[in-house]
This record gives C-alpha cells, structure tokens and sequence, in this order.
C-alpha cells in the first residue's frame, strides 16, 4: 500500500448503540420561562435595549449564561443553516508548537480538503484541555462549527463524551485509548484516523539492536498523551523480548529546550546511552546540537532518530534517521471522514500506512571501546 492511503477498519457494528440525540440549545422561551419573564423582557436584556429594569436585565442575563445561551445561536436557529466551518482546537502552551512540522502539514492536508467543500477552518490555540472543552461548548451554543477534528488523544479524555452529548460531528486523529475485547473507536458517534505507534516503536527498536546498541533512551512528548503511551509500553515490551535491561523513556513538551535538557540529563548520568529516539524533529536536532556542542560525534558516540521526519532533519548534520509519513494526507483523510460525518455517514476507525524508516548518517552501530591498560 502506498503512502498516503489509508485501509478502512469499520468499527464493528456488533454491540454499538445508535448515536445520542443531540442535546436542545437554550432559546429565549427557555430563558423566559426560568427568569419568569417575558420573551420581549429577554429580548431586551439581552439586546441592551430600554424597557426592562436593571434588576431584571440583570436576572436575566444570569439565566442566560447559566443555560449556555448565546447571542447568535437564536439568529441562526431561524436561518437553519449550518456554519460552513469546521473547528480546531490545539491545547499546548503555544511555544512547542513554534516549529512544528507536524501540525503545518497536518492544516495543510485538511485545508485542501475544505476548500474543495467551501468550508472553512476555524483554528484555537488554549492552555488545556479544560479550556478545550469550553471552546467546544461555547461553538455550539454560538452554532460556529458543524464538526470539529481532535488531535492529541489523552488517556483519560473528556472531550469524547463531550462531543457526543454536544451532537458535534468528529473525527479524533491519533491513537485512542483501547477497550479490552472491541475495535470500537472511542465513542460510536465518532471517527478515528490513526497508525500503530507501538508498531513504528517496535521497528526503530529493532533497528537499533540489529545495529548493536544495547543502551536506548526514549525522549517523549506528554506523558498523557495515548500515543507517547504505545510508544513507551512499545519500548518495554521490545526491550523485554530482546534482553535489554539499559532501555528506558524520559517525558517532555516537545519544545526544544526540554528535549536538550533530558539529553544534557542522560549524557551526564551513569549509564550513558548509546542511541536516544526523539518523539519530534525539532527535539532531534537540539539533542543533535548539544551533542555535538559536548564534543561528540553522531553517530560514532552517539546514534540519533527523529520520530517526524522533515526539513529540519535534513538541515543539520549529519542527516538525521527518521521515521516518515504523509502528514498532508493523514490531514486530507482526517478532513474527508469529518466532512462524511456532517453529511451524517457512519462512524469509521481508519487506519493509514505505518510510517517508514528513512536511514540517515546519524544512526550506525556504536563505538566500541577498548579497556584501559
């Protein structure tokens, strides 16, 4: 199969329940009957219009905004028409995603998509996940969006269910936390597009081995992230089967500088790894630099892999081994399963190719040694 497509895995239809009702946005009827006041009366509340008390403008707009009521959500329930948008929420502290090629190539592949649709791209950037949540609250009260792709599944994750008593259309893009003895995806109201983290771990581990290393560390993203998950158990597993006991996994942020920090950590520990896989590109090339800052060479002190292969990995020297895969057609499959679902088809669990390893310089078998006299 080639890269950029993508084998359908059909949730099983065994087991699943139908899709939940959407929950009823608030109207002003609603707002009336809880304020005890007239339509007009709310009307004008909310408006900023003469002819309501203080008090009770006041009142009302406190049930207003404890029913989630938002001022165009009456204007477009009377149009009936949909938004013409679909939304994006990242939730990272902003600087980690500075240089990441990932999420450019990601927009881009769903772009091209929506364009095609006429649709637009609505794009926010929050602290967490709570913050994520009230965005996605707050586009359906305001009928912003008909449909929203998730990235970043976490392994206890709210949005899921969220989404689901929302009635917004979604697709999660990434891997999703497993439910023993099913296929299903994380809720049947929604649609996954993933490939197999823990597969991809197992490749760059065998790869290392058959290379000779026998000391690997891991430099992760988030901790709580699904994929980082797969990725770290991936390792263990792998490391297990091949007897090795020097092998282990240091989380990050992703940025730059924590991936140069855990590199300075493990080069001035005790057991000095001989090659360290990086969950990004832009945390390969700062360990690659601080390597190499340290009077080290890569690969013959050090061998280095990049989960994300891209430009970056081909600036530095020397080239960095990395693991590739067609961001732009993860981001046009992604598009294409959440326009599907806003035209109200079936949930689907979609896997795409596993991402190849491209051997560059930075990966050769270690140095070995000689015991002092």
């Amino acid at each position: 199969m080639g890269a950029g497509q993508a084998s359908d895995k059909m949730v099983p239809p065994a087991g699943r329940r139908t899709r939940r009702i959407p929950a009823r946005r608030p109207t002003m009827k609603d707002i009336a009957r809880r304020a005890g006041v007239s339509e007009s009366a709310v009307s004008f509340a909310l408006n900023d219009r003469p002819g309501v008390s203080e008090a009770t403008r006041d009142r009302v707009r406190r049930v207003a905004e404890q029913l989630g009521w938002r001022a165009d959500s009456a204007a477009r329930a009377l149009s009936g028409e949909g938004a013409g948008t679909v939304g994006l929420v990242l939730a990272r502290r902003a600087h980690t995603y500075g240089v990441d090629s990932f999420v450019l190539e990601l927009i881009s592949g769903i772009q091209q998509v929506l364009a095609d649709y006429q649709l637009g791209l609505l794009f926010q950037m929050v602290e967490d996940i709570d913050a994520e949540c009230a965005t996605y609250r707050r586009w359906w009260a305001e009928r912003r969006v008909d449909g929203v792709l998730v990235v970043d599944p976490r392994k206890a994750d709210p949005r899921p269910e969220l989404l689901d008593e929302l009635g917004l259309p979604a697709v999660v893009i990434g891997s999703t936390p497993e439910r023993p003895g099913t296929e299903a995806t994380l809720n049947p109201a929604l649609s996954t597009i993933h490939a197999d983290d823990a597969a991809a771990m197992a490749r760059v581990v065998t790869h290392l081995y058959e290379l000779g290393h026998r000391r690997i560390l891991h430099i992760s993203g988030l901790a709580d992230l699904v994929h980082t998950e797969r990725r770290i158990h991936s390792l263990a597993r792998e490391s297990e089967r091949l007897g090795l006991s020097d092998v282990r996994s240091v989380a990050t942020d992703y940025s730059s500088a924590e991936g140069a920090a855990a590199t300075q950590q493990a080069l001035d520990g005790d057991c000095v790894p001989t090659a360290i896989i990086y969950d990004n590109d832009v945390m390969a090339a700062a360990g690659l630099a601080l390597a190499t800052s340290r009077g080290l060479s890569v690969p013959r002190d050090l061998s280095i892999v990049a989960w994300e292969d891209s430009l970056i990995c081909r600036m530095v020297h020397p080239w960095l081994t990395a693991l590739a895969r067609d961001t732009v057609a993860l981001g046009k499959s992604a598009a294409e399963e959440l326009t599907a679902l806003i035209e109200s088809g079936p949930a689907r669990n979609v896997e795409v190719p596993l991402p190849e390893l491209i051997l560059r310089e930075s990966t050769a078998p270690p140095l070995v040694r000689s015991a002092a006299p």
